[in-house]
């Protein structure tokens, strides 16, 4: 990860934004964190679309629909939960898949 001072990423912008590109960038104002850049490919594995982009007409409905429908299969027996270790790799094994099928 690299490291820039909000003044040199103000004067190197493009230099900035190519660093960005290949990997996160910590902006430090006074030597303390402030901030990360971090580029759009990268972003899109993180919450961050969820978090600040529109969501397409009914997204809460569904997601309700699917959690709640999921909590009853985990009542009724037929499925179980899994450790959060566990559930995050097989997350990340996903998430490489679509990105791999993506990039094809």
């Amino acid at each position: 990860m690299k490291i820039m001072s909000a003044r040199d990423a103000k004067n190197h912008f493009g230099e900035f934004l190519d660093s960005a590109r290949r990997e996160p960038v910590v902006v430090t104002r006074n030597d303390r964190p402030v901030g990360i850049m971090i580029s759009i490919e990268d972003a899109a594995d993180t919450l961050i679309p969820d978090l600040f982009m529109d969501k397409e007409a009914g997204y809460d409905e569904w997601l309700f629909g699917k959690v709640s429908r999921t909590m009853a299969r985990v009542d009724a027996g037929e499925t179980g939960l899994h450790e959060h270790a566990d559930a995050m790799a097989q997350l990340k094994e996903r998430l490489k898949a679509g990105l791999a099928r993506k990039a094809v």
